[in-house]
């Protein structure tokens, strides 16, 4: 029987069940014939807080770090330009970031906006947490923690990718081993009230698809915005076991779609490419069935995954100028946010007619 890691209630419910995956921060050498390790990838969600998260992990190291993409770093600064408007990010303020081990740091944005950065046992005016929260397993003890660094009338701010998007678009592969938990505007209200926080003001960016600024301290009021996004995601079903339950559905049909594109795809003769050797594809690519048969490679940019594979399907990972040297016909692009950047950096795609897959 699970038990919260924020609140520690019982009561709650299972969710998602994806079965047995290897660990999606697993990219064996190319020439390690396996078998890889598997493990349960289950979602649950707290009947109490209704805080989505992570059932099982195998306690493995985290991924290879990759390049991070532009979606990202211009998100980071639209959030920033926000908050300098909100009038927490100002010159001679001292901050301190919580940030994801996949890395894209605000610092080099605050330091440039005049902010300087905390010693690791001084107080910051701001604390900033950049999907670094949903990596604790514990995370009543990890909220703890970010607000201590608060120094008094401090704000922290964290950004999650919203557990209300993730419904509305079926993205049921943001489930992963090592992201422990899924938030909601209600859940990290609930989360942050156990520090002794209250939320404030939001924002909203649509990096993968819907991602939420939330602002808390100690005493902090949701502003009229904050109520309604409240609001909307609880329409929306996150503190609704049944709705959420909505994703195994999503995984099936989603699971099976991919497959029988990439079987005509196949079929018609047509060469195609994956692109984005992300941890969110290790999932689909297993839940689908999908091995080298019918993906040959997956381009990535990180230089730290060249010679690599895939965990479990063992498809390549090949640099950029594989894609260069012989243009596919059809390219599966893993992060969506990325077709813009790609499309960018290789026209000669478009100009050869390429035919895109979004997962």
């Amino acid at each position: 029987m699970p038990s919260c890691r924020a609140c520690g209630a019982a009561a709650g419910d299972l969710v998602l069940d994806l079965g047995e995956q290897p660990p999606c921060d697993l990219f064996p050498p190319a020439g390690d014939p396996g078998p890889d390790p598997l493990f349960p990838l289950r979602m649950w969600l707290c009947g109490r807080c209704s805080l989505a998260q992570l059932v099982e992990d195998p306690g493995t190291k985290e991924e290879p770090a990759g390049v991070e993409p532009r979606a990202l770093t211009e998100q980071a600064a639209d959030a920033v330009r926000a908050l300098a408007g909100a009038g927490l990010v100002r010159p001679g303020a001292s901050v301190a970031e919580y940030g994801s081990p996949h890395g894209g740091s605000w610092l080099p944005l605050l330091r440039a906006e005049g902010m300087r950065e905390a010693a690791p046992d001084e107080p910051a005016d701001l604390v900033i947490d950049c999907f670094g929260l949903m990596h604790d397993a514990d995370q009543r003890a990890a909220m703890a923690a970010r607000a201590a660094r608060l120094a008094p009338g401090a704000t922290l701010v964290m950004q999650f990718h919203s557990l209300a998007s993730i419904l509305a678009q079926g993205q049921w592969n943001a489930l992963r081993h090592g992201h422990f938990a899924y938030y909601s505007l209600p859940s990290a209200s609930a989360l942050a009230g156990s520090a002794g926080l209250r939320p404030g003001r939001s924002w909203s960016f649509p990096l993968y698809g819907g991602t939420v600024l939330l602002e808390l301290s100690r005493d902090g009021a949701p502003d009229a915005g904050t109520e309604e996004r409240t609001r909307r995601e609880v329409a929306a079903g996150v503190t609704d076991s049944a709705r959420v339950a909505g994703l195994g559905r999503a995984a099936r049909d989603g699971a099976a779609r991919l497959r029988a594109q990439l079987t005509d795809v196949a079929d018609a003769g047509k060469r195609v490419l994956g692109y984005g050797a992300a941890s969110r594809a290790a999932a689909l690519l297993r839940h689908a069935g999908i091995d080298s048969g019918l993906l040959p490679a997956i381009v990535d940019i990180s230089a730290v995954k060249h010679g690599r594979r895939m965990p479990a399907s063992a498809i390549p990972i090949v640099p950029p100028d594989f894609l260069r040297s012989d243009l596919p016909d059809v390219l599966l692009l893993f992060v969506p946010d990325l077709l813009a950047e790609v499309r960018a950096a290789f026209p000669a795609l478009d100009e050869h007619g390429c035919e895109w897959i979004l997962t």
